[in-house]
């Protein structure tokens, strides 16, 4: 067993000590890293991509930070690749629970705040989440193409961030 963890750290150079690492090793680190974490990136949850949620968003950062370590020689190599494979299997779990859970769903990826109902603005709500009247007109328009707030019946804050909009139902 050492004999292997030997060879793979005569290829990609040693651990803490970035400043003695070649071109060549941090290239093939790069190689390595990029590689296995578009597979963990794959297999640990498509939505993440989408940076759909809060809960996407730091899953992706923190895998991130933690092979960007593994690159630099920052951290030991197989150590930190075990951390990231580690971060991604806890995110596929809570995506699981959230799955099942509505209330962990909620717990861990918010919840969706009606910022307007027939032409009447939630002003409380909008303030709490700093969406001002401009910033939902400006959403109406580039995702709605509709420029008259009168002809929609809802609008709400998403979990994702975004500000989706119901139309009234014609009379």
């Amino acid at each position: 067993m050492n004999a292997i963890y030997d060879f793979v750290q005569m290829l990609v150079g040693p651990d803490g000590q970035p400043t003695k690492l070649t071109l060549l090793q941090l290239g093939l680190r790069g190689f390595i890293i990029f590689v296995l974490g578009l597979a963990m990136v794959r297999v640990g949850d498509r939505r993440s991509l989408a940076e759909k949620t809060g809960f996407d968003t730091l899953f992706l950062i923190f895998i991130g930070a933690v092979l960007a370590r593994t690159i630099n020689g920052g951290a030991p190599f197989v150590n930190t690749l075990g951390c990231a494979f580690f971060l991604m299997v806890v995110h596929r779990i809570f995506a699981f629970i959230a799955f099942h859970s509505h209330g962990f769903g909620k717990l861990i990826k918010g919840n969706p705040v009606r910022l307007m109902t027939d032409g009447e603005f939630d002003w409380k709500a909008m303030k709490r989440h700093l969406v001002s009247k401009h910033d939902l007109e400006e959403d109406l328009r580039l995702s709605a193409k509709i420029q008259d707030l009168s002809l929609i019946h809802a609008a709400r804050l998403e979990r994702s961030g975004d500000i989706s909009f119901i139309r009234r139902e014609p009379s």
